[in-house]
Order: C-alpha cells, then structure tokens, then sequence
C-alpha cells in the first residue's frame, strides 16, 4: 500500500500494488505531490538567496546525516517525512523533490515508529482485512483502498504527544507497579513493619 499521509489533517493517500520498484513508486509520488502542491498557496513573499537557503538548510538541523542541497533552491513548500527503503533515497528522485520546492527528511535507521503512514497502515490493515478471508490480492486491495474512502471521510488527525498520549500517562499514575513483575494494582500496597519496640525481649538460659 502506496501511502501519503496527512497528521494534521488525517488525509491520506493511498495506492494498491502488488510490488513497488521505483518505476511504479516515483511515478505514484510524482503524480500524488504534484496534486498537492497544486493546492497550496504559492508564496509570492521575496526574500533573498541567503534567506531562503537559510530556510531549507533549517530543516537539516541535529541530523548526522544531511542531504547536499542544490547550488539554486526554489521557495520550500512542503516537508515529505520518508523511511530509508533505497528508492526514497535516488538522485533523480531527490533533485524532483528539491525542484519542486519539496524537503525530503528521512526517519533514522530502526526508527520505524516515527513515520506516522505506518502507524495510519496498521489501522487499516486491521479494520479492512481482520476478520475476513479474501481470495485474491485484487480483492485485497480494493477493501484497503474502500477502507481508506471511509477513513477520508472522517479521517483523524495525528499529533505527537497528543490527547492519547495524556491519557496513558494518567493510567500509569492510577497503576502501582507489583515489585519485579508485569503485574499491576489499582492501589498501592502497603507493607507492613513492626516498630523495633514491639519485638519480643530475647530469652536468656542458663546452665
């Protein structure tokens, strides 16, 4: 499943295949990109050279690795967060991005867990496929892309550290941990001591 995902707004947008070379993926992005680009304003504000590469390099900030920008950069329009599969990393695909005034960020190796489209991808896996027993990869992918209609239709917005965050770090505070173990109490346990003064007198024999 081909996806572009939205946090703020929740919008995505997705494409059914059965394999993804990069002939078939740049193709998709270019198309999708294009359309989106097309929708937002232009920004017709003049600033100078130095500024507007100040703007991009910005984004590159804290990274240990960073993409070589171009000598000549348009106004940036948009950031396009993508994992590290090699196809989101060709030349010809980067320098359309930058063309097209398009950041390209890349989420760190092992860091799956920061690319939101696949967070949105477990989602509809589950609510399209769960369940059910389809006969074909055809009939696989029209319930994901009819899953995703619907979701476009009420979709969710994203955000980190949001609502859902706040509410797991209320539920850990109602939970008290059982020493060592994965199991939890609703209340703590109090553990009983017997004040030093209450010990019993030792007992002394003689012979």
């Amino acid at each position: 499943m081909l996806t572009l995902f939205h946090p703020a707004s929740g919008q995505a947008r997705v494409l059914g295949v059965t394999s993804s070379p990069n002939t078939v993926l740049h193709g998709w992005l270019k198309s999708e990109l294009t359309t989106i680009l097309a929708a937002l304003p232009l920004r017709w504000d003049e600033v100078s050279a130095a500024a507007n590469r100040a703007e991009w390099t910005h984004w590159q900030a804290g990274l240990t690795v960073r993409v070589t920008l171009p000598a000549e950069l348009p106004r940036l329009r948009l950031l396009l967060v993508l994992d590290n599969l090699a196809g989101h990393h060709s030349v010809e695909g980067v320098l359309w991005c930058f063309a097209h005034g398009i950041m390209p960020l890349y989420t760190p190796l092992s860091g799956s867990w920061l690319n939101m489209a696949e967070s949105f991808q477990r989602i509809i896996k589950r609510r399209a496929l769960e369940g059910h027993h389809p006969q074909s990869v055809e009939e696989i992918i029209a319930w994901v892309e009819a899953t995703v209609a619907g979701w476009n239709a009420a979709p969710t917005a994203f955000a980190w550290g949001g609502k859902r965050a706040a509410r797991r770090a209320r539920s850990r505070a109602r939970r008290h941990a059982l020493g060592g173990s994965g199991a939890v109490t609703r209340r703590p346990i109090r553990y009983r001591s017997t004040p030093k003064n209450k010990w019993p007198a030792p007992c002394q024999t003689t012979h």
